[in-house]
């Protein structure tokens, strides 16, 4: 059961101005730690960081909040599984809200895909329900 969509474009170059203009303040105001780290490993760091920004906004978007109702950037971080795969880990007010909108006996699923072509950044957030296994 499908509980939310959303999805983001962003232009990189905005991205790339936010962190000339701000630095450090902007990165750490919005990005975890996590992310910082892969994001200022990268060669093409300004589109790492762009992603990531508009994968937050398309979760916002899932959770039918944007960014209000104590939802915040920081809040959602892109990680990988170990197969790779993307996807969001939800903290704080994002997590409560997940919480909520997640039937009683199913668990929520959060599927990621992001992408850059210069000079865009887009990302696309489904929010599933799955029954919840046996013995959880």
């Amino acid at each position: 059961m499908i509980l939310g969509i959303g999805n983001d474009l962003i232009d990189i170059r905005r991205i790339e101005k936010s962190i000339e203009r701000f630095g450090d303040r902007f990165i750490q105001r919005v990005f975890t730690e996590v992310e910082q780290r892969k994001s200022d490993r990268r060669a093409q760091r300004a589109a790492s960081y762009a992603k990531r920004f508009a994968a937050k906004e398309a979760c916002s978007k899932a959770l039918g909040t944007g960014f209000r109702d104590q939802v915040f950037m920081k809040d959602m971080g892109v990680v990988n599984l170990p197969s790779g795969k993307p996807t969001l880990q939800l903290t704080n007010g994002a997590l409560r809200r997940l919480e909520a909108i997640t039937p009683p006996g199913m668990v929520a699923q959060i599927d990621l895909t992001i992408t850059d072509d210069f000079p865009l950044a887009q990302a696309i957030v489904i929010i599933s329900a799955l029954p919840q296994p046996p013995g959880d």
